[in-house]
Order: structure tokens, then sequence, then C-alpha cells
């Protein structure tokens, strides 16, 4: 329920109309080329080349003094006017670690609720196959999040509104002080904390029923795609045992090709193609791996929409609440002016045991709940604008989420199958092979 509808039902206000916020698709062009519009400290709109082009492993001290080994990302940007001008000048580069991108994702969901923030890529690996290292300095596993961290700031570049925030602008240019500049903004003040969203959850009143909706489609897009992560670990480690008999094939052969004389050649053929076929895996698997990143990403992103559905909901609770209280407050002033109390209190018990106020105790206190009531309306009217300039933005970004997966997951989903059917034919075409060298002895 909309919360010009709450305030019909608790109390009378007008709500003010309010901006749309607009949106712009990242083009497939620029996703190619990690060509994106940036917001310059000046507010000049620019259009600049974003890569993360490396990860390296460093030592130093964290915070209590101990001696720890992080990975730090190497964040380059260049002005795509001058690569069109034919400029060969060098990027701009510095280095950021995990918890730098962490503190800007903080960063931007805290200042813009109303949108459904891109996610970072996992901190440690998750629903991975059981031969693939979980461990968070593995190789593989920190190219694989560079590639996410890269994909994280191209989503947040690509988006009409976060691509022109200042705090972002500095975080891919300033070097040193950036994080001072974000703490500086106070955004941590402005964090709702986790008890309080919840008391809201459960004391909203009238909830909004497209958020129930949108808590229930995150819900299920989060278990869906963490079913087909299960399943898909599951079904690459059969692959691997399945390209691994292949190599003991390939073993097997070449080891009878060297007691055989007729058949030898065929055989010795034969095992070649089954070693080949065995060591292409690896390649497979970690081309599976990025198909299964596509996927985590979509997983995140559903906690994202639960942060738009909590904070909506803490809005909405605030309204009710000061809507409440203004029908409260003028409850009492009529009970003042008419000398009834409609209800049981503890004013209606005091009043009998030790009697009537006089008028000008009376008068005082008509004159305190008038001032109060001024600015409950106050409250209330501002109250319903800010809920319904939430749900028009929030709605806005909502429908560019939804378009945006739904494009995102059926490319990945077309490109695996089509990973499959090739890995399929290399398979026949690998015992085809195999069968004519058997043909032959």
């Amino acid at each position: 329920m909309r919360g010009s509808e709450i305030l019909e039902r608790m109390a009378d206000s007008t709500s003010e109309d309010v901006a749309v916020i607009g949106n712009t698709d990242f083009a497939a062009a620029d996703l190619h080329n990690n060509t994106i519009n940036t917001m310059t400290e000046e507010g000049v709109l620019k259009k600049m080349e974003i890569s993360v082009s490396e990860a390296e492993k460093r030592t130093g001290k964290n915070a209590v003094n101990m001696q720890e080994i992080y990975t730090v990302y190497l964040i380059e940007t260049r002005p795509v006017d001058a690569i069109t001008e034919g400029q060969s000048t060098a990027p701009d580069s510095l280095w950021r670690r995990y918890s730098e991108f962490e503190l800007l994702r903080n960063y931007l969901l805290v200042t813009f609720p109303y949108i459904v923030v891109p996610p970072l890529p996992e901190k440690r690996a998750e629903f991975v196959w059981h031969k693939l290292s979980a461990d968070n300095m593995d190789p593989d596993f920190v190219e694989r999040r560079r590639i996410g961290l890269e994909n994280f700031l191209l989503r947040v570049a690509s988006h009409s509104v976060l691509s022109k925030d200042k705090i972002f602008y500095l975080f891919l240019t300033q070097d040193d002080g950036w994080k001072d500049v974000v703490y500086d903004t106070g955004f941590q003040a402005k964090a709702d904390s986790r008890l309080k969203a919840l008391n809201a959850t459960f004391r909203v009143k009238n909830p909004d029923k497209r958020y129930t909706e949108l808590k229930h489609y995150s819900d299920e897009l989060q278990s869906v795609i963490s079913q087909l992560l299960r399943v898909r670990a599951k079904v690459a480690d059969r692959l691997y045992g399945v390209y691994k008999v292949h190599g003991n094939y390939g073993r097997v052969f070449s080891e009878w090709s060297a007691i055989e004389r007729e058949m030898g050649d065929g055989l010795q053929s034969a095992g070649h193609h089954m070693d080949a076929y065995a060591a292409s895996v690896d390649d497979i698997l970690e081309e599976e791996e990025h198909y299964a990143d596509q996927l985590k990403e979509y997983l995140y992103y559903s906690e994202a929409l639960r942060a738009v559905c909590r904070k909506h909901e803490l809005i909405q609770y605030e309204l009710e609440m000061a809507a409440q209280d203004l029908v409260s407050k003028k409850q009492q002033r009529e009970e003042l002016a008419t000398g009834t109390v409609r209800t049981f209190s503890l004013k209606g018990m005091t009043s009998k045991l030790f009697g009537q106020e006089t008028p000008e105790q009376r008068e005082a206190k008509l004159k305190v709940l008038e001032e109060q009531i001024v600015e409950g309306e106050e409250l209330v009217k501002t109250s319903n604008a800010e809920c319904d300039e939430y749900v028009r933005n929030a709605w806005i970004d909502i429908d560019r989420f939804k378009e945006q997966k739904n494009q995102d997951l059926k490319e990945a989903l077309i490109s695996y199958a089509v990973m499959q059917i090739s890995m399929c034919k290399k398979g026949i075409q690998v015992w085809t092979n195999a069968k004519e060298c058997f043909s032959k002895m």
C-alpha cells in the first residue's frame, strides 16, 4: 500500500510530485571495450575506459599490527577522448584492496537505497566442485575475482545515477586520502541498523504488496540459482571423472602398444587421442567456472533486492508511526476541548482522583498540543512525500534490473548450452578417431 493510501485511513495530508530518475542501457559495444560515462569532480560527464588489469599479493600489517598476506588489484582508467584522437597516453592507475571495494559498495547502498546496487564477487569460493581449490589466495580464484571486480565497476559506471557520484569517480582516480573522503560524507551515521530493519519488517501494518512480491521474487531467484550452482558442481565432478577415465585409457593403450607389434601403432595413436581429450578437461571446467560466476552475480543480486525492500519497510513504518502519533494528538486536543475522555487512560484516572484541570492549565496544554499537531502534520506530509518518491525511483530501477537480469542470464545459459554441445561433439570426434585407429589394426 502506498503512503498516501495509509494517510487516508490515519490522518489528513497531501503528497508532492517528485522528479523521476531516468535510466540508460549498457550497450554491448561499451561492455566489450570497458568504456563508460563517469561524472568528474567538476560535475562534467566524461567517457572513460575502465579495467582491473592485474592482481598482486602483498605482505603488510593489519589493524592489530599483525603480519598478513593480502591481494591488491590494479585499476586502470583512460579518457576515451585521448584514444579517439590518436594520443597514446598511458592510463592512470592505482591499487585497491577488496576491502576498499566493499567500502565503496557500502557507501553506495546507504547513499542510494532505492537502487539495486551491483554485488561484489565472492570473497571466498562457494559452490565449487571438490577438485577446485576454495583458497581465496589460489591464483585461479584471484583471477576470477579480478574479472568480477572489473565487472562490478563497469556495472556501477553504466548506471545512470551511480556513475555520476563523486565518491565513485574518486575511487577510480584518487589514490591517497580516498577513504577519508568517504568517511567524511557521514554515510555510516545514515546506515540503518539490522535490528531497526527487522523491527520495521514485523511492525508495518499495511505493507506494499508489490514489495512483498519482490521479496518473494528475490527469495525464489536465490533458491533457483543456488540449486542450479549445486547441480553444476556435481556435474563438474562427474565430468572430471569421465575425462580422467579417458586419461587412464590413454595410459593403458600406450603401455599396451609397447608389447604389441602389429597393433602397436594403432594402440599408440588411440592412446594419444585419449590423452589429449583427458587434458582438455581443465580448459572446459575453467570456462564452466566463468559461467558459474555469472550465475553467482545474480545469486548475490538477490540480497541487493532485499536491501531495497528493507529500506522501503523502514520508510513505511516511520510514516505509519508519524500518522498514528498525529491521530493520537488530535484525539487529545478534542478531549481537552470538550472535557470528555473517550478511552481509558492515566490522564482520565488522575482527573477523577485529583479533580479537573484549571482553565489556564487546559489552555496551556491546548496551545502545546496545537503546536505539536502542526509539527506532526508537517512530518506526515514530509514522510508521505519521501515514501512516494522512494517507491517511484525504486520501481524504475527494479524494472531496469529485471530487464538486465533477463538478458544476461539468457545469454549466459545459451552460451553454456553451446559449450556443452561443443564438448559433446569433441568427445564424439575423439572416439571416432579412436575407432579408425582400432579398425586399422
